[in-house]
């Protein structure tokens, strides 16, 4: 190459470098940044990255991988963490009192009578004042969502009964509910003895959708768990385009086993990602299972992120 030839592909070469230096650079700052949510936001639990994660590393990862909720940091001395990294507690809940006399090792202290059972009409007094300084918690705080659980099935009472309790109940709290912006969030939970309580009085929902009909709140709505449901009555995409004007708040897990949802399971959570973002739906969808033995919590929640992220 002669002198003339080499001071013309000098600029060139010069520009290329810029170009190539910027395209490293804004990889860099894609790779550091968390992707934003395209339609609905995504929350957490703490269960996803299993219980060596200390909330102070939940926290960190979560916000990494561009989670924005986190619901049932349930004690009071994780707020301050959860605020330092910009989450939100998407789903408020109050704890029983603790017994006056310790239970034996190995097994769970008795809750007073009717607490997370509002089908019933016990619920109608330690719970319901529980809920109402609930209530007070979320609006000082600024959670928007309070969880409501309609308890088991009776012999007793019919579940046209536990319907008119569950009316009862959320018909006391509704107004301070509405006062404070805090939507009540009826969880379904199935009713085959898997997991919580045997058999579930909010199994299907149509039983937890004509309760919030007949309530006729804004704040009033359903925790549609997309694990509890399928397990008891499948359909699932259509149950939440036909009823999304009923839902607050939805939570994911993989069956079987509520493990990760990826494609170890029989779901396909990117179609019910894209048929969620299709209603126009602007709450949370909130991760709530835990990882399989042997798998690496970061990168099954950093997964899973990426398949609701439609």
């Amino acid at each position: 190459m002669n002198r003339r030839d080499l001071l013309k592909a000098i600029p060139a070469s010069i520009a290329m470098a810029n170009a190539v230096g910027l395209s490293n650079m804004a990889e860099a700052q894609s790779a550091s940044t968390p992707p934003a949510a395209k339609h609905f936001k995504q929350g957490i639990t703490r269960q996803v990255f299993g219980n060596k994660f200390s909330i102070e590393d939940c926290c960190r990862e979560a916000v990494k991988i561009g989670f924005q909720g986190f619901d049932f940091a349930d004690d009071p001395a994780d707020w301050p963490t959860l605020k330092k990294y910009g989450l939100l507690q998407t789903m408020h809940r109050v704890n029983p009192p603790p017994p006056a006399v310790t239970p034996p090792a190995g097994t769970r202290p008795a809750k007073p009578a009717g607490w997370d059972a509002i089908a019933w009409k016990e619920a109608q007094g330690d719970f319901l004042k529980a809920c109402e300084g609930g209530i007070d918690t979320c609006a000082a705080n600024g959670f928007p969502n309070f969880l409501l659980q309609c308890g088991a099935r009776s012999d007793n009472f019919s579940l046209e009964q536990g319907a008119d309790n569950a009316v009862e109940f959320c018909n006391q709290l509704k107004a301070r509910a509405e006062e404070k912006g805090v939507t009540l969030c009826m969880e379904i939970l199935n009713g085959k003895g898997i997991g919580l309580i045997k058999t579930s009085m909010f199994d299907h929902t149509a039983w937890g959708v004509g309760v919030v009909k007949r309530v006729n709140s804004p704040r009033v709505k359903v925790l549609y768990d997309v694990w509890q449901a399928d397990i008891m009555e499948g359909d699932v995409v259509q149950t939440i385009r036909d009823n999304i004007q009923h839902i607050a708040h939805i939570h994911t897990g993989g069956v079987p086993g509520r493990h990760e949802i990826d494609e170890t399971q029989e779901l396909n959570y990117r179609f019910i990602a894209k048929a969620i973002a299709d209603t126009g739906y602007a709450g949370f969808v909130t991760h709530e299972w835990s990882p399989a033995a042997g798998s690496d919590p970061v990168a099954t929640a950093r997964k899973a992120f990426e398949i609701m992220n439609v």
